[in-house]
């Protein structure tokens, strides 16, 4: 009938012999932590450079559309055309024969639309992104990605 504390689990819990001390939780909680802020900024900088690659890899695939309506129509769009000419024939456009990307124009990896220009500054057209700043100019990830 009698039950010695050893082998009855709910005894040895009233004994303190089961369970972690509060020490013991800090100090994992501090080394979880060590390693967070290790890793983290590691990580992070991993998804920004992504970001980056993919807006370039969607500036070349944009150009390629854009000269493929160029080689259709003989011009590239007008300025009041803008990009939404790769997707839909404008009104007076006899020669168009998109549309010339597979989905929608789409935006930046952060969320905002590219900045067409024709006439560009730099060359024919100006295909641009603002980068992660949104803001003209910038370093790292908020500078600007541009095609011509």
């Amino acid at each position: 009938m009698f039950q010695h504390s050893r082998s009855n689990p709910h005894a040895r819990a009233r004994d303190g012999q089961a369970g972690f001390t509060l020490l013991e939780l800090l100090v994992v909680m501090a080394i979880i932590g060590l390693l967070a802020g290790y890793v983290a900024p590691r990580y992070f900088a991993q998804i920004g450079k992504s970001e980056v690659k993919v807006a370039q890899a969607q500036l070349g695939a944009i150009e390629k559309a854009i000269e493929q309506y160029r080689l259709d129509t003989g011009h590239y769009p007008t300025q009041e055309q803008g990009l939404a000419a790769l997707m839909k024939k404008p009104a007076n456009e006899t020669r168009w024969d998109g549309p010339y990307l597979k989905k929608d124009v789409p935006n930046d990896p952060w969320g905002r639309p590219f900045t067409y220009k024709v006439p560009g500054v730099r060359g024919d057209f100006d295909l641009i992104s603002l980068g992660k700043d949104g803001a003209p100019g910038g370093t790292g990830e908020a500078a600007d990605l541009s095609i011509n």
